[in-house]
């Protein structure tokens, strides 16, 4: 059989390319015969920048840029053809933060490697948005662009307080040359009940009693900026990082659509008899466009069948089929919590190796 194995990460334990590389190996050692086909994936979150270095090649350019609470991290951007991307986590992702003190991270770091984007000779910037440890709209990056302010945009949401008046001119002029877009499958607006603060802070370790003073906050950025932009889908990507590059002109593009366009997903699912895909947890959030729901979608118009991998598998069997998976297996049921936290590509292989006993079969296709 050909089989082609697409998972996303494994939050906090495993890259996309570490989960390739673990199914399969798990799974050649029940079907040393069947042909295995890598496409590791990503939604526009962690892993955004390898996974397409490894599908397009390219120049990947090492930069120093601000952490989200101020100290230096490093960061790549990755130069193919006219095209650069940036990979918005590298500078403030959760991993960075620990899910905590998001009211006080920032996104000037992103600003700067936009910054160095543009300072390629690309004529068109794509930003992944997602895993973010902040929730400050964008501000940082405006500010690292350019922009000024009544108010201090680079020390996160806490630096709002007060806004009144928000210049985007010298941002908008820094970015005038190229095609600015923000790869996200995050509809969320800025602000309100569906917004970054409300449906995405509790995950970065906003508080319960911040909740509504960050919204506010957002919302009088909204108002110095642009009150309807912040309103468009996208626009609470990233703890609003949406919203800024959106202000500036950006367009929006579906994060996993872009990566699967980049590494012929739907052409290799054509090729194959079986998809696998995978990730951290599998839920019904898994709709929200992340990478098994954009996965499975590719296998069903290619009319294979697709499996999912998962490290917890919290829907059940009429929901992971409305998601378009026949099967999902979980490592914390099948291995143990412990084994599966302590050893996650050993027990991610001796999960796959005992999937490939149900389906490289024949009368499995």
């Amino acid at each position: 059989m050909r089989i082609l194995v697409a998972p996303d990460k494994f939050a906090g334990t495993l890259t996309a390319v570490e989960a390739a590389d673990a199914v399969a190996a798990g799974w050649r050692r029940q079907a040393p015969d069947d042909e295995l086909d890598l496409a590791p994936m990503s939604d526009g979150g962690p892993g955004f920048v390898d996974v397409l270095h490894a599908a397009l090649g390219g120049e990947l350019l090492a930069v120093t840029v601000t952490g989200p609470f101020g100290a230096p991290v490093p960061a790549t951007v990755l130069l193919s053809g006219d095209t650069a991307y940036v990979e918005s986590a590298q500078a403030c992702g959760i991993h960075l933060t620990g899910a905590e003190g998001a009211e006080a991270a920032t996104t000037l770091g992103v600003g700067e490697l936009v910054a160095a984007a543009l300072d390629t000779s690309a004529r068109t910037v794509v930003v992944g948005l997602g895993g973010s440890g902040t929730n400050d709209g964008g501000a940082g990056l405006l500010a690292a662009l350019g922009a000024t302010s009544d108010a201090q945009l680079d020390i996160g949401a806490i630096g709002l307080d007060g806004v009144r008046q928000v210049d985007l001119a010298p941002a908008r002029a820094r970015v005038a040359d190229v095609h600015l877009v923000a790869a996200s499958d995050v509809d969320n607006p800025l602000t309100g009940l569906f917004g970054a603060t409300k449906v995405f802070g509790p995950q970065k370790g906003l508080p319960d009693d911040l909740m509504a003073t960050v919204d506010g906050w957002l919302e009088q950025l909204a108002v110095a900026v642009d009150r309807r932009t912040s309103l468009e889908k996208g626009a609470g990507a990233a703890g609003g990082l949406g919203f800024a590059l959106l202000a500036l002109g950006a367009t929006r593009e579906p994060g996993i659509g872009l990566v699967a366009d980049a590494v012929r997903l739907a052409e290799r699912a054509r090729a194959a008899d079986l998809v696998v895909t995978g990730e951290g947890a599998f839920d019904f959030s898994s709709r929200a466009g992340k990478v098994p729901y954009g996965v499975a979608e590719i296998a069903g118009d290619a009319l294979r069948p697709c499996v999912a991998l998962a490290g917890e598998v919290l829907v059940g069997a009429r929901e992971m089929r409305a998601l378009g998976v026949e099967s999902a297996y979980s490592l914390v049921e099948m291995v143990g919590r412990e084994r599966a936290f302590a050893d996650p590509a050993g027990a991610l292989a001796d999960v796959a190796e005992r999937v490939a006993r149900t389906w490289s079969r024949p009368d499995a296709r």
